[in-house]
């Protein structure tokens, strides 16, 4: 079976050796590794990918464990292949409500195989929806709104998140943030086309640009690459010239956003779709 295992801490020497030779002992393939020091923080990031037969997971994941004992290190270990139940996911929100509803629908219907786990989010706007749908939630930001990152990721721990999804919640992770949840785990919504139209008003400059086609793209959060770049799902609609920006967002927000978001955690949470070496790669189609 395929594991991921992602190691973040205090940069030194010596790091990235015993991970190697542990999974290595225990008989496992490496498919892939990165590593990263960001040199100004002194933080060094691992990500390793294996494959291990199944009878010694678990025995991979306890030596892990020892691992991150000797070196200091945060090391998480965790597999994609779920067997035994349906993947946990944390929905993360700011205000809008039409993107983790509409997630939260997707489950209650069966379109998602998954479980709603957690809502966390730096403002109270959504709350109400946690309590419609008997899902925990968790606050982690601060009376202005500044998220509280090293919470929101210990809360992930707690709950024993599979994945991350981030239902238009507008603040940025941080690459150490990233890299606790790296291979494939973390799963963005933003609300426009990419790559041509980044940033946080994509529907005022694809307005501005005198487009006519507006769209919604889903993608994985890699760290330290530009966004985008590993797209799930896209979907687009298309308005008559002289549409308001106005009818144009409402559009976008209330019906678009939700139903590309929707296809892009299925793809990610069902298997279909995952990230090996930064790039999305088919597992499997839907059936």
């Amino acid at each position: 079976m395929q594991a991921v295992i992602t190691a973040v801490g205090a940069d030194n020497r010596g790091l990235a050796d015993p991970i190697v030779h542990t999974v290595t002992d225990l008989g496992a393939n490496i498919a892939e590794i990165q590593m990263y020091d960001h040199d100004e923080e002194r933080v060094f990031s691992m990500l390793t990918r294996v494959e291990v037969p199944e009878s010694r997971y678990q025995e991979l994941c306890e030596a892990m464990e020892l691992v991150a004992q000797q070196t200091g290190l945060a090391i998480r270990t965790w597999s994609p292949d779920i067997r035994d139940r349906k993947p946990r996911i944390a929905i993360c929100v700011t205000y809008r409500k039409e993107t983790p509803l509409a997630v939260l629908n997707g489950i209650r219907e069966g379109l998602i195989p998954a479980e709603a786990s957690v809502i966390i989010s730096n403002r109270k706007a959504c709350r109400t929806i946690a309590e419609e749908y008997n899902v925990p939630w968790r606050e982690v930001g601060s009376a202005d709104g500044s998220p509280d990152d090293q919470e929101l990721i210990a809360l992930c721990d707690e709950f024993k998140v599979d994945y991350v999804v981030l239902a238009r919640y507008m603040r940025v992770l941080p690459a150490a943030s990233c890299w606790q949840y790296a291979g494939g785990r973390i799963i963005n919504l933003h609300h426009g086309l990419l790559p041509g139209f980044p940033g946080m008003r994509p529907y005022h400059d694809a307005y501005a640009s005198r487009m006519l086609t507006f769209g919604a793209t889903c993608h994985f959060i890699v760290p330290e690459l530009d966004a985008g770049n590993q797209i799930i799902n896209q979907r687009t609609f298309s308005v008559s010239p002289g549409t308001p920006l106005e009818e144009v967002i409402e559009r976008g927000q209330t019906e678009n956003e939700p139903a590309c978001l929707v296809e892009g955690v299925r793809r990610a949470v069902s298997g279909e779709v995952q990230l090996h070496f930064n790039k999305v790669v088919a597992i499997r189609s839907r059936v």
